[in-house]
C-alpha cells in the first residue's frame, strides 16, 4: 500500500506540472484516479476557502443530472460526510458506507438521490492544504461493485493536500494575455426559490456567459457558484441577526479579475420569495482574505497586509495592533518571504497589479 500512496503522489505532482488552469487540471485529476481503483462517476469542485462555497465544478455526465438534489440536500438539510463537516474534520476523507456503518439508508442523500441512480456508494474528499479548504472532490460506485475500502480512502487522503496546493496556486495565476472585461456596474439577476433564472441584466447575462463557458456546461445549466450562493441564502433563512452572510464567493477568473458573487433573499408582498444574486468585480475586501489564505499569512500577518493596503506607516500598523515596531518588521518579513517579494513596495505593486486590489483610505 505505500509503494501504490508514493505511486499516486507522483503521478499527481507530475499531472501539477503539466496543467497549470484549475480547471484542466482537474479534468485530467479524475482521469488520473480512475487508473487508482475503479470509479464508476466523479466530480471535483474548486472553492473559496472563506466560504467554502464553490468557484466551479468539474462534473461528470453520470452526476450532472442529480448534481442540483445534491445542493440542495448538502445545503438545506443535515446528512453524513458534508462538505462543510468534512472542510473542518481532522479525517477531511469519508466513505459513505462506512460512515453509515453500512446501513446507507440512514442516509437521505443516499436514499433520495444516489439509489435512484444506479450508485450504491460515495467516497466524499475535502481538499485541504495548510488547514485551509480548496475544493472537493468525490467519487461514486455503481450495480454490484463492491464498497469503496479504507486502503482507498487512505490513498485519496494521501494525495488531497498535494491536489488542494495545486488549487490554491491557481487560483493566484495571471492571465497569459490581456483582457477587456465588463465595467464595474454591478450584473443583476433574480431567481426564485427553486433556482430557476427570473430575469437579469445585460451584465449578468455577459457573466453567465462566462461562468458556463469555464465550467463548460450548456446554456441552461445553472454555473454551480451561483447555484451554491443561492443555496447558501435559502439555508441561512432567516439570516442570524447581526451576522454576515456567508452566501457569497470570489472567483478568480481564469483570464481575468476576481469576481465576487453574492446572494440574498427578497421577500415579496404575498410571501413570495425570490433570490437577488449580484456579479462584480471582487473588492479588496472581498479578495485580500483569499490571497492571504493563498499565500498561507498566519491571522497577524492577514491583519498587518489589511494595514498595508490601507496605507498605514510602520507606526501607525504597531498603535493598531498594541505591538512594537521591531514586531512589525518582522511580520513583513515573514509576509515578503511568504509572497516572493523583497520590499514594501513591491508587495504593494503585486497586489495592486496582479490582483487589481485597490488602495484604500
Amino acid at each position: 500500500m505505500n509503494l501504490q500512496i508514493e505511486t499516486a503522489k507522483r503521478k499527481v505532482i507530475a499531472l501539477t506540472k503539466r496543467h497549470s488552469s484549475s480547471q484542466e487540471f482537474r479534468v485530467a485529476l479524475l482521469e488520473l484516479l480512475r487508473s487508482f481503483f475503479t470509479i464508476d462517476a466523479a466530480c471535483c469542485s474548486a472553492v473559496d476557502p472563506q466560504t467554502l462555497l464553490s468557484t466551479g465544478a468539474v462534473t461528470e455526465d453520470g452526476v450532472e443530472s442529480i448534481h442540483h438534489r445534491l445542493f440542495e440536500i448538502e445545503y438545506l438539510s443535515d446528512d453524513f460526510n458534508q462538505y462543510g463537516q468534512l472542510a473542518t474534520s481532522s479525517e477531511p476523507v469519508a466513505i459513505l458506507s462506512q460512515t453509515t456503518g453500512g446501513e446507507l439508508t440512514r442516509s437521505a442523500r443516499y436514499r433520495d438521490v444516489l439509489l435512484p441512480a444506479g450508485f450504491t456508494d460515495e467516497l466524499r474528499a475535502a481538499l485541504k492544504y495548510d488547514g485551509a479548504c480548496w475544493g472537493y472532490c468525490t467519487l461514486f460506485r455503481k450495480g454490484d461493485r463492491p464498497f469503496f475500502s479504507e486502503e482507498e480512502r487512505e490513498l485519496i487522503a494521501s494525495i488531497a493536500p498535494l491536489i488542494a496546493y495545486h488549487l490554491r496556486k491557481a487560483s493566484l495565476s495571471l492571465p497569459s494575455v490581456e483582457h477587456e472585461w465588463m465595467s464595474d456596474s454591478p450584473g443583476i439577476g433574480v431567481l426564485s426559490p427553486s433556482l430557476q433564472l427570473l430575469s437579469a441584466n445585460a451584465i449578468a447575462k455577459q457573466w453567465l456567459i462566462l461562468l458556463r463557458k469555464w465550467e463548460s456546461i450548456e446554456e441552461q445549466t445553472l454555473p454551480r457558484p451561483i447555484r451554491a450562493v443561492c443555496s447558501r441564502a435559502l439555508s441561512e433563512h432567516p439570516a442570524p441577526q447581526g451576522q454576515a452572510s456567508m452566501a457569497k464567493v470570489c472567483i478568480r477568473m481564469p483570464d481575468g479579475p476576481y469576481l465576487t458573487l453574492q446572494a440574498s433573499l427578497m421577500h415579496g408582498v404575498s410571501n413570495t420569495i425570490h433570490i437577488a444574486v449580484w456579479f462584480e468585480p471582487a473588492k479588496p475586501a472581498d479578495m485580500l482574505p483569499l490571497v492571504s489564505e493563498a499565500y498561507g499569512l498566519s491571522e497577524r500577518e492577514k491583519q498587518i497586509l489589511e494595514g498595508i493596503v490601507r496605507g498605514f506607516s510602520t507606526k501607525e500598523l504597531a498603535n493598531t495592533y498594541h505591538i512594537s515596531a521591531y514586531t512589525v518588521q518582522d511580520h513583513l518579513k515573514s509576509i515578503f518571504v511568504k509572497t516572493g517579494v523583497t520590499s514594501r513596495r513591491e508587495l504593494i505593486w503585486q497586489l495592486f497589479s496582479r490582483f487589481g486590489v485597490q488602495e484604500k483610505r
